[in-house]
């Protein structure tokens, strides 16, 4: 007799197709451990744009099945993501929603969420097992308020402390929680000092290696993707991902005056986000011919875009080791790239780089040693480094950082909470 799947119940603020990265990883997550689990996604219709198609504003429920996956989308408002009080609106009513369908579903045994909306989303996974009688994993993708502090996007210390206590009474009332870096594991011990910790392990985010990986330079799609966006005969310095906040985008930006006069270089940052506008202000203030902005690229198109870039930037701001992982590193080895990462010592991202060799990194804040790494790929495009660099980045991945090596420490997990 075949044993009946258990049920698991995913909270999921963005869902495939939308561009998020954390929605791929959580289609792919879902996608993966559909052999263990029936499994049933919470999720908005597609709107990481902030735009809503118009197949999706009729209902404020829409129940969808993808690859085996059923899902259940909540409408949400359209927002602006340099609007805080249209963002705050999207959120809330995402979470809203998402309780209220948790009465659509039937019983489950396992309850999974992300850190995704900030606090809320963990509150929605107590929500779950408390509803459901069920077993919750909690997922940190991104520590918060440490990440809002971080970046300065919140100075309200009253509000701090009480979305502190929100995600520490998360965390204490989940069966396991998982996080992404190994420094993230020091940051929830921090949280906790002397009292005890919640059950926890740490699991890397991944790629699908099969999805993403090297192609010959000659590719007519990447040779296509050059000429659309004005990249042909370049050594391309790419960024790829999102325009937001927690990447000291702004100041990396501004350095790239020191190389405006190089019509043999160009910086290319591809994605959306909230401080795009500012960084085109930048470009046009600072009269920075050599750097381009180019829209998100389809999932199916990603594979071009990476492999366009000579080098890719992995950036975090100042004080993030801890907090996130950029899950752009991922992409960046799997396209068998160099990275030039500005990263704090011991973080997630720069041990993978430093224990691969994949690329030249610097302390976040340290400007001049990062217009001496542009200096030094700069001078080393014509040599074998980049070669090499590139098949010792790959060669990590594919040993290390697969996406069946970590959906499969992902459902042994699961199936530990008894």
């Amino acid at each position: 007799m075949v044993e009946k799947k258990k049920k698991l119940l995913i909270y999921a603020h963005y869902y495939s197709p939308d561009v998020a990265s954390t929605g791929q990883i959580l289609k792919e997550l879902a996608e993966g451990m559909l052999s263990e689990f029936d499994i049933t996604i919470i999720c908005v219709v597609p709107s990481y744009t902030g735009k809503i198609s118009k197949e999706y504003r009729a209902e404020k429920f829409y129940k969808e099945e993808l690859n085996g996956v059923k899902i259940i989308r909540l409408r949400v408002p359209e927002f602006s993501k340099i609007s805080k009080i249209s963002r705050i609106k999207n959120i809330v009513s995402y979470f809203i929603g998402a309780i209220l369908a948790t009465f659509k579903v039937g019983k489950m045994d396992y309850v999974y969420s992300i850190s995704q909306p900030p606090i809320l989303g963990g509150l929605l996974g107590v929500w779950g097992k408390w509803m459901k009688n069920a077993k919750f994993i909690y997922n940190i993708q991104d520590f918060n308020p440490e990440q809002t502090m971080a970046v300065g996007y919140s100075k309200n210390k009253v509000m701090l402390k009480i979305m502190l206590w929100c995600d520490k009474f998360s965390c204490t009332h989940a069966d396991k929680v998982i996080v992404v870096g190994r420094d993230m594991v020091e940051t929830l011990r921090s949280r906790y000092k002397s009292k005890k910790l919640p059950d926890h392990v740490f699991i890397n985010n991944w790629i699908d290696e099969e999805e993403i990986f090297p192609l010959s330079k000659n590719n007519e799609k990447v040779l296509a993707f050059k000429k659309k966006y004005e990249l042909e005969d370049k050594f391309i310095i790419m960024y790829s991902g999102n325009l937001g906040l927690y990447y000291d985008l702004e100041n990396i930006v501004r350095l790239l005056e020191n190389f405006k006069d190089r019509k043999d270089i160009i910086f290319a940052f591809v994605g959306e986000g909230s401080i795009k506008e500012r960084l085109l202000y930048i470009k046009q203030k600072y009269s920075l011919s050599n750097v381009t902005f180019i829209p998100y690229q389809e999932k199916s198109d990603l594979i071009y875009s990476l492999n366009a870039g000579d080098v890719h930037w992995c950036i975090n701001a100042k004080g993030i080791k801890g907090i996130s992982v950029p899950s752009k590193l991922y992409g960046i080895i799997a396209a068998g790239k160099p990275v030039l990462g500005v990263l704090d010592k011991n973080s997630e991202a720069r041990l993978i780089i430093e224990e691969s060799d994949c690329g030249y990194v610097t302390e976040p804040g340290n400007y001049d040693a990062v217009i001496e790494i542009i200096e030094r790929y700069i001078n080393e495009k014509d040599t074998n480094n980049l070669t090499e660099m590139s098949i010792k980045g790959r060669s990590y991945l594919v040993e290390n950082l697969t996406k069946e090596v970590s959906i499969t420490k992902y459902i042994n997990e699961i199936k530990s909470c008894k």
